[in-house]
């Protein structure tokens, strides 16, 4: 597929990317604030700066784009085929990275949870993924995954 935009657009949209305070994000932490969950965003002293960490439960969320963090098998996480050898090496370091922050935190003794994107794109998804997280916070899980629950 060929990109619609000219390097020069695609630079200067690539460059107004953020690592944090995604919507995404944001609509994560308002509603585990509505349900009573007090935490932490973006902890810098902590593996990967989580974008929530839960002090209380000694648990932290991870909300993952799917392009950014590489999440196998989701249609928003397909590579450009221009440069294609620079973004696979991008994001396989990514992923790299994420792996080893998540080991990092778990053998810390935290509870680690990802959700990924497309688990969100949806009021009914969100609302779906919103509950899971909230019970998994008030479990002995160590580990929760939320993937996408549908084909988007």
């Amino acid at each position: 597929m060929a990109d619609f935009m000219t390097t020069e657009q695609r630079s200067r949209a690539m460059s107004r990317v953020r690592g944090e305070e995604t919507r995404i994000e944001q609509a994560v932490r308002s509603l585990l604030y509505k349900r009573g969950f007090r935490f932490r965003k973006n902890v810098s002293n902590l593996p990967g700066r989580p974008d929530v960490v839960l002090p209380k439960y000694k648990a932290v969320i991870f909300v993952h784009g799917c392009f950014w963090h590489g999440h196998s098998g989701c249609k928003r996480s397909v590579l450009p085929e221009t440069r294609a050898e620079f973004w696979q090496s991008k994001i396989g370091r990514t992923v790299e990275r994420d792996r080893k922050n998540i080991d990092a935190l778990m053998a810390s003794g935290w509870h680690v949870a990802v959700v990924w994107q497309c688990a969100l794109i949806s009021k009914h998804l969100l609302s779906d993924s919103i509950d899971t997280l909230a019970d998994w916070i008030i479990s002995d899980q160590l580990w929760l995954e939320i993937p996408c629950l549908s084909n988007t």
